[in-house]
């Protein structure tokens, strides 16, 4: 089966991780058919990317800003049947796609999510609580066991099917992340799209395809903390505004009811061996979960105002328009994409 691998890239500060995603990309036990680089609408990356990486294809996103349509860009313009998206600022194990690749001999399996490590900036911090690693783009406490149904998986690695664009379009441009700006929600809106369309079909979990996302300090902070837990309830308004309310908020009152209560229970019993690293992951639990609430929302208030339009756009124009003019490199989103 042919594996296109598409690393989506928008600011020269992740130069070097980006050079080490791709490295990992390459050094794998099982190769890719091509490895697709799209930087996001900067001209300054996208000559440094051209000149200074090799074996793979540099692509300018010539959709909409932001990281739904340079995943978009990076769809019409790969050729493989299994389409795998790995994040900047990851690097990926050896064996990464061999695992991620493995659960696709079902044919019912149209995505599978791969299992993502925090690659911290010296050692774990006890105080932060597993059960929201999803701050900080990792998978966490609570995600099923190995080749466990998901509703969809986690966009820092991911693989799925080319039919699945073929069927239902890429990414919608209404979601997904533009620079720090951490509104997100388009693989959630894209997975449910399809699985509505073909009921027959699902997304499955593989924790032995493991890649390393670097987590910067910024990130290890309150303040980074509470605006994440704030803004991913407004994402998840906006994705259950466009799928409904129960596809779109189902996964996230499982993790309410089971995995949070249970974590909440461990920090009660460690208090006595460490009670400021375990009061401080209760407390971020119950602030977390309060701000997720509040964020849903006010995003269902907002969106009641002004309600959300699914944009996603048409992946035959913009394979149409790269054929055109394959090495222009524009830096405003063409019309009609």
């Amino acid at each position: 089966m042919n594996v296109s691998v598409v690393i989506c890239a928008y600011t020269i500060d992740r130069w070097d991780d980006l050079c080490t995603a791709v490295r990992s990309s390459i050094d794998q036990s099982v190769k890719a058919r091509e490895i697709i680089v799209v930087i996001d609408h900067n001209v300054e990356l996208f000559e440094r990317a051209q000149l200074g990486l090799t074996g793979v294809q540099v692509l300018s996103n010539r959709s909409t800003k932001g990281l739904s349509g340079a995943r978009n860009t990076g769809v019409a313009g790969s050729s493989g049947d299994l389409i795998v998206f790995l994040d900047d600022d990851a690097f990926a194990d050896h064996n990464w796609l061999e695992k991620l690749t493995g659960p696709f001999s079902d044919p019912r399996v149209a995505g599978v999510g791969g299992w993502i490590l925090p690659n911290w900036p010296s050692q774990a911090p006890q105080w932060f609580p597993e059960t929201f690693y999803w701050v900080l783009g990792c998978s966490y406490d609570g995600l099923p066991q190995d080749n466990g149904e998901i509703r969809n998986p986690i966009g820092a690695n991911m693989a799925v099917r080319r039919r699945v664009f073929d069927a239902v379009g890429g990414f919608t441009s209404t979601l997904g992340r533009i620079g720090r700006n951490p509104l997100a929600g388009e693989e959630a809106e894209l997975c449910i799209r399809y699985s509505a369309k073909m009921p027959g079909e699902h997304f499955v979990l593989s924790r032995s395809a493991i890649v390393h996302h670097r987590v910067p300090e910024w990130r290890l902070t309150w303040h980074y903390f509470w605006t994440r837990c704030w803004a991913e309830g407004i994402s998840k308004a906006g994705v259950a505004s466009l799928v409904g309310v129960s596809s779109g908020l189902a996964a996230e009152r499982r993790h309410v009811m089971k995995p949070l209560p249970r974590e909440m229970g461990r920090c009660l019993r460690t208090l006595p061996r460490t009670p400021r690293a375990s009061l401080t992951r209760f407390s971020l639990i119950l602030m977390g979960t309060a701000l997720a609430v509040a964020g849903v929302l006010r995003g269902k208030a907002s969106m009641r105002r002004r309600p959300l339009v699914a944009e996603s756009g048409s992946l035959e124009k913009l394979k149409e328009l790269m054929r055109e003019e394959p090495e222009i490199w524009s830096p405003e989103p063409p019309q009609g994409t």
